[in-house]
């Protein structure tokens, strides 16, 4: 199922709370139920000739014979909606997230389209890219080598992070691509449009692109600035759905940042890259990706003018179908280095769990997801809370709210024991503990999630309107 609009936010190491790495980006999809699973990939040795297919189009590749073990998120009803892997972090501590739908101008693609026959498209690049790289340039570079060898069958935007560096990357067209690194002292938000603005060929420090994207729009007359490689004005959109759909997104994160950001909603020039003026933790970037322009008149859950409350597409959707943070943490021995929070209800109502990646398991309610409901299921639970919250909202949102601070605080308690425990183990019995840890946070957070949907049934009962009182013996 092709990704329908995504969100998503990179953090360098000097602008987060902890001096960790950090991207995350909420998974939306064209409808509301796709479920989705989460699982991890053992290490490959030694195994030539495996071949990966794709279900959505004619694109086939030769994979290598070793690979890193890496986590993922994909689609369960994989044959019909491809696999969509999503999200990782492999064991040499890289962290990639794929991928954010990113739409090029007819203008660019009119001289270099889509491969869509048989390119290399989202629903196979996470499975192509994570188990094959041991660090955030490495895995720019690689992905870069497949579009041009390939062709990419979508436009399509990457993150990648280590524990050192942030990437975002940007494939436009059937060949061509560009990939930034976020300085270490900023943040960095993207919404479904071209983002990466002024480019400095020269700095390949901080640059990484196509080969020959300079000359193709020379070639082709291409850059409608006067001087300079605007990146986005050369290959974006600038579109009124872009302005209803895509940039008030981008106002919102940097507004949510910053209160004295101007309120500039529908600006076709906001800033892709930013420097804050604090720093920023996994809190704020929880409060992002479940955000719905919260009090704000654009809030649909608000008080606000019903023109107003329609006007922009909120940031957490009810097609959200997981919401997740790769956190690189510093100072971190390398087998405990790599958090996966992964949210796999609605991001408003429902919570952020971590596992470490340093696992050969997950638990049968996060791996084994039916394709219909099912209380014993993670996707499902979750899902189920959600829709209960925003059905009463009024009545339960303050109750869901603080579950989800009790959530957050038991959380990161458990990491922080965990962290300490995990000194007296290492090399396989310390993957087996993190697995066994990862067991028990995921036993901890069910119960308290169970506990709450409990109490908003019973609270919920109440509240029919199927309901008269004329005498009290009736």
């Amino acid at each position: 199922m092709k990704k329908a609009a995504c969100t998503s936010i990179l953090i360098g190491r000097k602008a987060s709370l902890t001096g960790a790495t950090l991207i995350a980006r909420n998974d939306d999809t064209f409808s509301p139920i796709a479920p989705q699973r989460f699982y991890m990939h053992p290490a490959v040795e030694n195994e030539p000739g495996r071949v990966l297919k794709s279900y959505l189009n004619e694109f086939e590749a030769t994979l290598p014979e070793n690979a890193y073990r890496y986590n993922a998120v994909p689609n369960v009803n994989y044959k019909v909606e491809g696999y969509y892997e999503e999200s990782g972090i492999n064991e040499k501590n890289v962290a990639m997230s794929c991928t954010e739908s990113t739409y090029g101008n007819e203008r660019t693609l009119a001289f270099d389209p889509l491969n869509t026959q048989s390119g290399l498209d989202e629903d196979c690049m996470q499975t192509m890219v994570l188990p094959y790289v041991a660090s955030a340039q490495e895995a720019v570079t690689y992905l870069g080598q497949l579009i041009e060898k390939y062709g990419s069958a979508a436009g399509n935007s990457v993150l990648f992070s280590d524990v050192s560096e942030v990437w975002y990357m940007e494939i436009v067209t059937g060949h061509h691509w560009l990939a930034q690194r976020i300085p270490e002292d900023c943040y960095a938000v993207a919404a479904n449009q071209v983002a990466i603005q002024w480019v400095d060929f020269a700095d390949t420090a901080n640059f990484k692109f196509s080969t020959g994207i300079e000359a193709f729009v020379e070639k082709h007359h291409l850059n409608p600035d006067l001087a300079g490689f605007n990146f986005r004005h050369i290959f974006g959109t600038d579109t009124q759905k872009d302005r209803h759909y895509n940039t008030p997104r981008v106002w919102y994160a940097h507004h949510l940042f910053d209160p004295e950001f101007p309120e500039m909603p529908e600006s076709s020039e906001l800033p892709f890259i930013v420097k804050p003026k604090r720093k920023l933790g996994l809190e704020d970037i929880e409060q992002l990706l479940g955000s719905h322009y919260n009090e704000t008149r654009f809030d649909p859950l608000g008080n606000g003018d019903l023109a107003d409350k329609l006007r922009y597409r909120p940031i957490g959707l009810n097609r959200t179908q997981n919401s997740h943070i790769l956190e690189l943490r510093q100072n971190q021995a390398v087998d405990t280095t790599g958090i996966i929070w992964l949210n796999l209800g609605m991001p408003a109502f429902s919570p952020y769990v971590p596992f470490y990646t340093n696992a050969n398991d997950t638990a049968p309610s996060y791996r084994q997801t039916p394709m219909q409901w099912d209380m014993n299921s993670a996707y499902w639970l979750f899902r189920t809370l959600s829709m209960l919250v925003e059905a009463h909202h009024q009545q339960f949102i303050q109750e869901d709210l603080d579950y989800l601070k009790a959530v957050r605080q038991q959380c990161r308690t458990r990491l922080f024991e965990v962290d300490q425990q995990a000194a007296d183990f290492e090399g396989a019995a310390l993957t087996t503990f993190l697995t066994e840890q990862n067991y028990e946070t995921v036993k901890i957070v069910s119960a308290m999630t169970q506990e709450l949907i409990g109490r908003f049934i019973t609270q919920g009962l109440e509240l029919s309107q199927l309901t008269f009182n004329m005498d009290k013996n009736l």
